[in-house]
């Protein structure tokens, strides 16, 4: 059982948006044919709310490890989990991030999570995870980098 786990999955107005695929691609085809306009509107709606919904990113915390996306780290080698709200968190996305650090960022989830990596041989000096509940996922970082009781690790 994990930590904390969650997906970054597309707030609802991105597939709405997504919906003027149908009516863009029925003006455009529309002079050849109509239906050929309504069909392909249709899929490419599907193939783009669908590769949005299947390539979210999960953030998790569990058996010792971070994983965020396709990337994952021992919890010994992170440093303190900084949880970033608001202002905070537009400026660690913005003009306070390091070009090294390692990201798993969402335009449409706004908070994010510091996390710093403790490994001499990693070239990113921390991770930047964008979460809907920072709070809570670095509580699981920190709460999981402390050892339990009988000195095992958590």
């Amino acid at each position: 059982m994990p930590d904390y786990r969650e997906r970054l999955w597309p707030t609802p107005w991105i597939y709405l948006i997504s919906l003027l695929l149908v009516p863009a691609s029925i003006l455009v085809l529309a002079p050849v044919s109509l239906p050929a306009g309504i069909a392909t509107g249709v899929l490419l709606y599907v193939a783009v709310a669908g590769s949005l919904t299947l390539t979210s990113p999960v953030v998790e915390v569990a058996d010792g490890r971070f994983r965020a996306g396709r990337a994952s780290v021992p919890l010994e080698l992170t440093g303190e989990a900084i949880p970033a709200e608001g202002e905070a968190a537009r400026t660690e996305r913005g003009t306070g991030l390091d070009a090294r650090a390692y990201l798993v960022i969402r335009g449409w989830v706004k908070d994010v999570v510091r996390v710093p990596i403790e490994d001499a041989a990693d070239p990113a000096p921390y991770w930047l995870v964008s979460t809907r509940h920072p709070h809570e996922m670095a509580a699981a970082i920190n709460g999981s980098r402390r050892p339990r009781v009988g000195g095992e690790p958590a």
